[in-house]
């Protein structure tokens, strides 16, 4: 089924809004989500550069406002 946002006129807060939501639909049966195969060399190589040092991680919220900003 298609789905039809009107993305250019949305903001950003709007934008993260409707993800957030989605996100949170598919978090409702977790099992109905099936990863593709290449997810787990992703993660593997992401968890890699956490462990180096070569990466960091931000929580969510902080994340969310930097993309605001950029969207301001």
């Amino acid at each position: 089924m298609p789905v039809d946002l009107p993305l250019d006129s949305m903001s950003v807060a709007d934008k993260l809004a409707t993800i957030e939501t989605i996100w949170a639909s598919l978090c409702q049966k977790p099992s109905d989500v099936e990863s593709p195969a290449w997810h787990e060399e992703v993660l593997k190589e992401r968890k890699r550069r956490l462990e180096s040092g070569e990466a960091t991680l931000s929580p969510w919220q902080e994340v969310k406002q930097r993309l605001q900003k950029l969207g301001q």
